[in-house]
C-alpha cells in the first residue's frame, strides 16, 4: 500500500492510496460511496473488493472525496466530486498501464458523470449506481457518453434502486448488468463475487 496526495483542477488536495500486485496489468480508479452518508475509501466493500482486484493483477487507486478523511475542501454537492475523479484518473494514467474505472453507489454515479463530462471511453464497472433516485436524478444519457464497455452490478434486494430501473438505464446506454441474487446494496458476504465480476469484465477489455 502506497499513500499519495492528489491535486484537483480547483485546488483541492485529496488523500489517496495505491494497492498494487507484484506484476500489474492494469490501473483501476475505484470511487467510494456517498461522503455525506459515511462513505470513505476504506468502507468495508471498498477494502474487500480492492483486495480481490489486486489479487487479479489490478493496481487499484482509491481516494477520499473532498472533505473526507485527510482530503481538503468540503462537500461539493456532487459537482466538485467530479473534479476529484478527474484528478484520480490523471494520476492513474501516469502509471502507463491500461486504465479501468469503477465505483460503488455514489462513487459509481460520479465516475459515470465524469465520463460524460470528459468524453472518456475507459472501461467502466459500476456497483449499484443510484440512478433515478434523489442521489442521481438525471444520469448521463447515451448522447452524452462516449462509446465504451460498461458493466453495472446490483443485488436483487437493493434498498435504493430496483433491478428493473438499472436494467432499463443500462439498455439505454449500451451497458450490461450482472444481478447478484440475495444481495442488497451493501453486498455483505458477497464481496468476493463483486470483485470477480468486476475483474472478469475489466480484464477482457485490456
Amino acid at each position: 500500500m502506497n499513500r499519495i496526495e492528489l491535486g484537483t483542477a480547483d485546488g483541492v488536495r485529496l488523500e489517496g492510496r495505491w494497492d498494487e500486485p507484484p506484476e500489474p496489468h492494469s490501473a483501476l480508479v475505484f470511487c467510494h460511496p456517498h461522503p455525506q452518508h459515511g462513505g470513505t475509501m476504506t468502507s468495508p466493500l471498498m477494502h474487500k473488493v480492492t483486495k480481490g482486484l489486486v489479487g487479479d493483477g489490478f493496481s487499484v487507486l482509491r481516494f477520499n472525496f473532498r472533505g473526507i478523511g485527510a482530503s481538503s475542501g468540503e462537500w461539493g454537492g456532487g459537482e466538485g466530486e467530479v473534479n476529484d475523479v478527474a484528478a484520480a484518473m490523471e494520476q492513474a494514467a501516469s502509471r502507463g498501464f491500461p486504465l479501468a474505472l469503477g465505483g460503488w453507489s455514489f462513487g459509481a454515479a460520479t465516475a459515470l458523470r465524469w465520463q460524460a463530462r470528459s468524453g472518456d471511453s475507459t472501461p467502466y464497472a459500476g456497483i449499484a449506481p443510484p440512478v433515478n433516485t434523489e442521489y442521481m436524478r438525471s444520469p448521463p444519457r447515451s448522447p452524452e457518453l462516449a462509446e465504451a464497455r460498461r458493466l453495472f452490478i446490483i443485488g436483487d434486494r437493493d434498498q435504493f434502486i430496483t433491478v428493473e430501473d438499472l436494467e432499463s438505464y443500462a439498455l439505454s446506454i449500451g451497458a450490461t448488468v450482472d444481478v447478484i441474487k440475495g444481495s442488497d446494496h451493501f453486498f455483505y458476504f458477497r464481496e468476493e463475487r463483486v470483485a470477480e465480476l468486476m475483474a472478469g469484465f475489466l480484464r477482457t477489455t485490456n
